[in-house]
């Protein structure tokens, strides 16, 4: 299933993003600039995968909060 692999692909990526910002976070003097980017980019990929996980649940079994 495309949907299947494409979600998988996007949460590897997260995961990445994740990594490479805590590696930055971790340097003496953290670039902000470099910073900003990957979190946008990290909230960007967790929408899709947001998104992607909605649009693969069935609107019954979806909870509300």
């Amino acid at each position: 299933m495309a949907t299947y692999e494409h979600l998988v692909s996007l949460k590897d990526k997260h995961a990445s993003l994740d990594a490479e910002l805590g590696k930055e976070q971790l340097r003496p003097m953290p670039d902000s600039a470099v910073l900003m980017r990957l979190k946008k980019e990290k909230l960007r990929l967790k929408e899709q995968i947001l998104r992607l996980e909605e649009e693969a649940t069935p609107y019954r079994d979806r909870h509300v909060h």
